[in-house]
């Protein structure tokens, strides 16, 4: 028995270290190496302080900023842990709403929102990346469409011409992979940080 023992115990043992460790380490090291700031989060500093990450979104809510997409996250209730309360752009919690497009929750809430965007932006019609939600509920981006949506809004906030503010969402509009893979898309922290750069300016 031990003779058929012995090399079961020995692969287990071989492959746990390599699998286990010593694999990890390795694409831990490479990734350091040739890829150190996607290995540590992607985190945007300001003045030398982290103010976020690129890969998640922050819930901006003043007019003076440009608005992400919903986020459907929740977390613990602080009266209650026992309930959820909802919690936007929670990483510690990443979800989508599992709500179905027939849900009268999902619609009515969806209806409200397209409303208020369009009070504030009458003439152009509502992108659909801000009144959706993603499976994450963490998305970083918006599309080019629902920032420029936006940029009177914040022009007028902020008191900047609507050019300026239009030439800032050029400015920080990435294209697609390669020019192939995926959509091009605005990282609102990153254009809010830009924001904040030129009104100081």
């Amino acid at each position: 028995m031990m003779k058929s023992l012995r090399p079961a115990l020995t692969m287990l043992v071989a492959l746990t270290i390599i699998t286990g460790l010593l694999y990890p380490l390795a694409m831990t090291g490479l990734a350091q190496a040739i890829f150190p700031r996607q290995a540590n989060g992607s985190l945007i500093e300001r003045n030398g302080v982290v103010v976020g990450s690129a890969l998640i979104g922050q819930n901006f809510t003043s007019p003076r900023y440009f608005h992400g997409r919903p986020s459907a996250t929740t977390g613990p209730d602080p009266a209650d842990p026992s309930k959820s309360v909802p919690q936007p752009y929670n990483a510690a919690n990443s979800m989508g709403s599992n709500l179905g497009p027939t849900n009268p929750a999902l619609i009515d809430r969806v209806r409200t929102d397209a409303a208020a965007l369009k009070a504030e932006n009458p003439n152009v019609p509502v992108p659909i990346d801000l009144v959706t939600t993603t499976a994450s509920g963490l998305d970083p981006d918006i599309s080019p469409e629902a920032a420029m949506f936006q940029a009177p809004r914040v022009a007028a906030a902020r008191g900047l011409p609507a050019q300026q503010v239009a030439a800032l969402v050029a400015a920080h509009t990435e294209g697609r992979l390669f020019g192939l893979i995926g959509e091009p898309h605005v990282n609102v922290l990153a254009l809010n940080l830009a924001l904040d750069g030129t009104a100081a300016n």
